[in-house]
């Protein structure tokens, strides 16, 4: 009847209900429960393995004590993952070393955990991956792959400059999810510095009105705790 749940965990239930003299009743309800959370816990592993996220990161990892730019309480309403459901966008700005891909990550895993389909994908891989495609002439059906998820996260945009090819095919996906499905984006550069990745003036403003129309928008600073936590170390070495 593929309940292995049920199978592993009859004896020890049985042996509990015996103790507790439950109903049969109340038994079978105790063993339908352990069986349906075990399968609500493989459904989230299984959605949270195939986003593809390239390290784990949660919420309750994340220091908040250590940026102060980043408001606790908006992050933790972002978890509720309202703005998934209603297809909007999320744009994480902030310098290197604070917090962006964490809380992308920790944020597209309170998705996946919820039961959205997301995926997670570098900025530069997903262009890579546009331009092998059309190259290839799959172009039509990795888009629509792309905008099939509920949510998709694209890190680490404006590390690198696009050209123009590149920037046009990232701007196809982003139309295709557009008030439909939600994107999350995380960028070390401020909305009016896109122009150092897109460098076509018209089309960076395109770009930049897909993800920040009716959307949220986390400023998480300029400075780096990860840069404070190894200074800290280091002088904790040196006075020992």
């Amino acid at each position: 009847m593929r309940l292995p749940t049920m199978r592993g965990q009859f004896s020890e239930l049985a042996d509990a209900a015996a103790r507790d003299q439950m109903t049969y009743r109340g038994f079978l309800a105790e063993l339908l429960m352990a069986e349906c959370d075990d399968r609500n816990r493989r459904r989230s592993e299984r959605r949270i393995k195939a986003a593809g996220f390239r390290r784990e990161k949660a919420l309750r990892t994340f220091e908040f004590d250590a940026n102060s730019a980043i408001d606790p309480a908006a992050i933790h309403t972002l978890a509720s993952c309202e703005w998934v459901r209603k297809g909007r966008p999320l744009c994480l700005i902030g310098d290197s070393g604070t917090g962006k891909s964490h809380l992308l990550i920790a944020l597209g895993t309170e998705a996946a955990t919820a039961g959205f389909r997301v995926k997670y994908v570098l900025a530069t891989k997903l262009v890579n991956e546009l331009v092998e495609a059309a190259d290839e002439k799959l172009l039509t059906k990795t888009i629509a792959r792309y905008g099939r998820v509920d949510l998709l996260c694209i890190d680490e945009l404006g590390y690198m400059e696009l050209d123009r090819r590149g920037a046009e095919l990232l701007f196809q996906v982003l139309t295709e999810r557009e008030e439909k499905n939600s994107v999350a984006i995380a960028s070390d550069e401020s909305f009016s510095s896109w122009t150092k990745a897109f460098t076509d003036p018209r089309l960076c403003a395109a770009i930049v009105d897909r993800p920040t129309f009716g959307g949220n928008i986390i400023e998480t600073g300029s400075d780096s705790y990860r840069l404070a936590h190894t200074k800290a170390r280091q002088q904790a070495t040196a006075s020992t």
